[in-house]
């Protein structure tokens, strides 16, 4: 398998579960301004969309959108328990919060990284990120050990790869004392500490 990525995006998200699982896999890291992969081919000619993460299975088959590759990789290696079994209520919390990251808390980052944004605009893209903060932290303050549950799962992946956007437009975790809790017990897994230093 061949995961796509660029440093600092969302697709540090199936990066971790691809470590988290133990899989054989290789990294070609791509230029999103310009759309060209390390050794200079065309990212488009992989995936139109032009985005990562985007996942090349052995086969060639082009998986792409980064909610469903990681809900892949955990289904397709069921013994690492990352996604619960299919029909629980415990899988559709995982799925839950996986397209609330998606299309609420990520999508709410799009106009900060927008240079055309007003500064009025961002004002109200900065209230709106820390209202879906405000949404995680009290997902978070029922005593869970993860963002959906129990378990890690997908969903905290994809969390931490957004909610790491945060201090880079200047708003400030501690503020969240259970979403500060949460990223720095992830930060510890040794998948995440892996994925960081191979994209750093």
């Amino acid at each position: 398998m061949k995961l796509y990525f660029s440093p600092g995006a969302c697709s540090l998200s199936p990066h971790i579960i691809l470590r988290e699982l133990g899989v054989t896999f290789s990294l070609e890291k791509v230029d999103l301004a310009t759309k060209t992969t390390n050794d200079g081919q065309d990212f488009r000619s992989i995936n139109p969309k032009g985005q990562v993460p985007t996942l090349e299975l052995a086969d060639g088959t082009i998986l792409t959108e980064g909610v469903a590759i990681v809900q892949f990789l955990a289904d397709t290696n069921p013994e690492s328990g990352l996604m619960p079994r299919i029909g629980s209520i415990e899988r559709a919390r995982v799925q839950e919060t996986l397209n609330f990251i998606a299309s609420e808390l990520h999508k709410a980052f799009g106009p900060l990284f927008n240079r055309a944004t007003t500064p009025d605009a961002q004002r109200a893209a900065i209230a709106n990120v820390r209202s879906k903060l405000d949404i995680l932290e009290l997902q978070l303050s029922d005593g869970r050990g993860w963002l959906a549950g129990d378990s890690f799962s997908p969903a905290d992946t994809y969390g931490f790869a957004v909610t790491r956007w945060a201090p880079m437009m200047e708003i400030a975790l501690k503020e969240w004392p259970r979403i500060s809790d949460w990223l720095e017990k992830t930060a510890a897994r040794e998948s995440v500490r892996a994925a960081l230093v191979a994209e750093d």
